[in-house]
């Protein structure tokens, strides 16, 4: 997803020159192309994202597109400050680019990994939340976001959910339908999608047919899929390698509670309102904190048993 998103924004680049990409001392080799085919839209802040965000803040006021980009934790969690004072209450045009989301740094501990970023920015003013799924749709979305003025997050993982190629189906603010299902709704964000669909394979051959929901964009976020997948489905499972306190699933059931769209079952799969202490890489964290594709698929089966 990294290497899609600069792909795409290296094309975007070549035609606007108004775009700019600012880095905490992060990406070697692959922002090598971007910084020596657009000098004058490449900077590199240093091991100082505070004053990054800062500075595309004032790069933005003056009518530039900023992205900035660092490790999950350093651009969000480290800036809040000046992603809260300085780009949401001046409605600036930065997008804060998240590598790493999740449990992607695994192997470096809990300071690399990103588990509350998405309940802390989805709660800023005017913030818009997107975690893409796979390479695709980081192009897709990175294109859209471009063309959308004001805040962003764009929160991309080491993973990938390989999803079949449509552009039609990929569009920023909406959710998107991978899988239908009438039994249960699996209800995802990033590219834990790839675990939702094994566990959909699973269920389908002991008689479970999985609705399959992908939300790249978690703020704003699209009520209506949702709801139907309440009314006709009945029963949720909400999935998202991040905490379960304020994330996906503190979001869609605020949505479905305000629209009088209560499920008859519900279950949250995601991290445990805990700090993690085991490493290891991505797969590994999954299963031991229990949202791999076994953990989907009990969760699935409980909803249904009630």
């Amino acid at each position: 997803m990294r290497d899609a998103f600069v792909a795409e924004l290296s094309e975007i680049a070549a035609v606007d020159p108004s775009v700019m990409l600012i880095t905490g001392d992060l990406g070697f080799g692959v922002l090598t192309d971007f910084a020596d085919r657009f000098p004058d839209q490449f900077i590199n802040a240093g091991v100082a994202e505070q004053n990054m965000t800062g500075l595309a803040a004032g790069l933005a006021l003056e009518g530039h597109k900023v992205f900035t980009y660092s490790i999950a934790n350093f651009t969000t969690l480290r800036c809040l400050e000046q992603l809260r004072n300085d780009v949401c209450y001046h409605d600036a045009d930065v997008t804060a680019v998240a590598v790493g989301g999740g449990f992607s740094y695994g192997q470096l501990g809990m300071s690399h990994f990103a588990t509350e970023d998405l309940a802390i920015l989805r709660a800023l003013p005017g913030m818009t939340v997107v975690a893409p799924s796979d390479a695709w749709e980081t192009r897709l979305l990175t294109r859209q976001m471009v063309a959308r003025p004001g805040p962003k997050y764009l929160r991309l993982d080491k993973g990938r959910a390989n999803l079949p190629v449509d552009d039609d189906d990929v569009t920023l603010g909406k959710v998107r339908k991978v899988r239908d299902g009438n039994d249960v709704t699996l209800v995802t964000i990033g590219a834990i999608l790839s675990e939702a669909l094994k566990a959909a394979a699973k269920l389908e051959s002991e008689g479970i047919n999985a609705r399959i929901l992908s939300v790249h964009t978690l703020k704003p976020l699209d009520a209506a899929p949702l709801v139907a997948a309440a009314q006709e489905t009945g029963a949720i499972v909400t999935i998202e390698e991040h905490n379960v306190v304020g994330g996906l699933g503190g979001a869609v059931a605020e949505l479905l509670l305000s629209e009088g769209a209560m499920p008859a079952g519900w279950r949250t799969v995601g991290l445990a309102d805990c700090y993690p202490t085991i490493v290891g890489d991505q797969d590994y964290l999954r299963a031991a904190y229990g949202m791999d594709s076994a953990a989907i698929e009990a969760a699935a089966r409980a909803v249904l048993a009630r």
